[in-house]
């Protein structure tokens, strides 16, 4: 087979497990209960009594489907597939299916697909959910196979991208941290040509339509329109969806090619070559015994100094700050850019004031980043067999803590850093209040203490790196598009607070199910729980209150909250430790 045996193996494996068809079950639950918490809202806030009402209804309900199930393809395709192809390197495996007689084309293909089954399969189980809105009014079929093209081709691309980073970098941070830093280049690109920096129109189509054909999120919102409101695109390639389709298609194609023809130049690693070298007696030897030889101080914590004194991710960690740096200086400009035209200001029902979104989309990435880094840090370990030698260690579990913490927080300083440098350009012109910079500032912080400790739980409590990875992205990603989500139905279908509580209300609850199955089934914890049932609900709260401009309120409970997980995750993370790692000494 093309494919070969790896994709083979996984497609006759995994139907075995009820958890295939219980994802699948769930997710289509989800977005069904979507569905139905959109219509409460609706028939909360006025009366339905017409065939008009209904279809625009099922457009709004489509219009708020759509973006996220593109967002879930494009973030797990292109994460989940990294994380896999990492964690073969990192345990050595992807170094013995090289022995085998496997070519590169089904060793690339077959991996790369096998990662991937899981999301294409929800992709395609939201079929049917989506012609089911259809029979609302409002949405053609045409809409329909215009938005699931453009979320599979998305989300090939991204997989492709997530899997050919994997297969060039050696470690597991690196991958992940490149690979969502380019998804969000992709994604600013998009903004930027359609801002009109790189000219107003092309080849007889304007910048709008070039950023339609080029990038996701404007894919899909062009997708969503009706066929009738269709722009021309070019003549070879057709309109601006369709030529996003053939632009990503020919795009992870040539990312595969590159793989599959650099694959066994890549790997195994490289990274001990100099020292084969000087075995091998073409270069010089250093004598280990000489007296000249300079030694280093290791500090009373030596996980921390490992952190912070070594290259403990990796030297090619600093082309991941540069290309953040890049990210930051994308977000920078387009900040300028607004200021300069004061365009600034929010347009009615806009969940964000203009100024904020480059701000905003710094965060979220920096997020995402002290997150991979954090569980990647222990996992890492666990991949290399170094965090059995630790547990062997008279170090305590605070030293291992407190010092991945503290090398977490001091490699990822750029990106906690940089969104308050934003922040502080803001307050400098008077386009933020000095008492909105400090709550700012300060939940920011706290938020990056939240997901840095959430990460280290993943990593302790699951064996596996790539459901540790799975479930630590995956549930900031929940969280993130859950907040997104909630908001924008909250502006489409504005109603009173007691009818978007009922509406929501089982969503929060199940929300909470979901992130107490994650964090704590496997090391159960009354705090953990807790933590998990009541984060929905203030997450609620906390959203209601900004969008009623009462940013005190909504400051102090995100504080609470998110401090309260904080510690929840910390406290069994270093006195459960033998617990959740498995440590059989007496000495923790």
């Amino acid at each position: 087979m093309f494919i070969g045996p790896v994709f083979t193996r996984e497609i006759v494996t995994i139907p075995r497990g009820w958890q295939f068809f219980f994802s699948r079950a769930l997710y289509v639950a989800a977005l069904f209960g979507l569905v139905l918490t959109a219509w409460l809202i609706l028939i909360g806030s006025q009366e339905v009594r017409s065939l008009g009402d209904l279809s625009r209804f099922g457009a709004a309900v489509f219009a708020v489907i759509a973006p996220l199930q593109l967002a879930m393809a494009i973030a797990f395709s292109a994460l989940l597939t990294a994380a896999a192809v990492a964690q073969e390197k990192d345990r050595r495996t992807l170094d013995l299916l090289l022995l085998t007689n496997l070519t590169n084309s089904e060793l690339v293909l077959g991996k790369l697909l096998a990662s991937m089954l899981g999301v294409l399969v929800l992709i395609v189980a939201a079929i049917p959910l989506l012609m089911l809105i259809s029979l609302l009014g409002g949405v053609s079929y045409m809409q329909i196979a215009r938005v699931v093209g453009v979320t599979l081709t998305a989300a090939l691309l991204a997989g492709s991208l997530g899997s050919t980073l994997a297969l060039w970098r050696e470690k597991s941070f690196q991958t992940l941290a490149m690979t969502a830093l380019m998804i969000v280049l992709w994604l600013l690109g998009g903004e930027v040509i359609a801002a009109g920096v790189l000219g107003r129109a092309w080849l007889g189509m304007s910048a709008a339509q070039w950023a339609a054909g080029l990038t996701p999120l404007r894919a899909i919102f062009a997708a969503m329109e009706p066929f009738h409101t269709q722009s021309a695109g070019l003549p070879w390639v057709g309109g601006p969806v369709s030529m996003f389709m053939w632009v990503t298609a020919a795009t992870g194609l040539l990312l595969n090619l590159i793989a599959i023809a650099r694959v066994r130049v890549w790997n195994p690693s490289q990274e001990l070559q100099p020292q084969a070298e000087n075995n091998s007696g073409d270069g010089p030897v250093r004598n280990v015994h000489a007296v000249d030889i300079k030694t280093r101080h290791v500090w009373d914590n030596p996980i921390l100094w490992r952190e912070i004194c070594t290259w403990a991710y990796g030297k090619k960690i600093i082309v991941v700050r540069i290309a953040y740096l890049l990210v930051f200086a994308v977000c920078a400009m387009s900040l300028v850019a607004m200021l300069g035209e004061e365009s600034g200001r929010s347009a009615a029902g806009d969940l964000l004031p203009a100024t904020a979104r480059p701000v905003v989309s710094l965060i979220v990435v920096g997020l995402l980043l002290v997150n991979a880094l954090a569980v990647t840090s222990l996992t890492g370990e666990r991949d290399i067999r170094a965090l059995d030698l630790l547990l062997v260690t008279d170090l305590t579990p605070k030293e291992i803590v407190f010092g991945k913490l503290g090398g977490i927080f001091y490699n990822a300083k750029e990106m906690i850093l940089l969104p308050i440098v934003l922040a502080i350009g803001l307050w400098a012109m008077g386009r933020l209040g000095t008492e909105n910079f400090i709550f700012f500032t300060i939940g920011l912080l706290v938020l990056d203490g939240f997901v840095a400790i959430l990460g280290i739980h993943a990593g302790m409590t699951y064996a596996n790196s790539r459901i540790a990875v799975a479930v630590s992205l995956g549930t900031l990603l929940f969280l993130l598009l859950g907040i997104a989500i909630c908001m924008r139905m909250m502006v489409a279908f504005q109603s009173s607070f007691s009818y978007q509580l009922q509406a929501f209300s089982a969503f929060m609850v199940g929300g909470g199910i979901g992130l107490y199955c994650a964090l704590g089934i496997r090391n159960p914890s009354r705090a953990i729980g807790w933590a998990s049932f009541l984060s929905p609900f203030a997450t609620f709260f906390v959203i209601t209150s900004y969008l009623d401009h009462n940013y005190g309120s909504a400051f102090l409970v995100a504080v609470a909250t998110y401090g309260f997980a904080i510690m929840a995750l910390l406290v069994p993370a270093i006195y459960e430790f033998d617990v959740a790692t498995g440590r059989t000494t007496d000495g923790g």
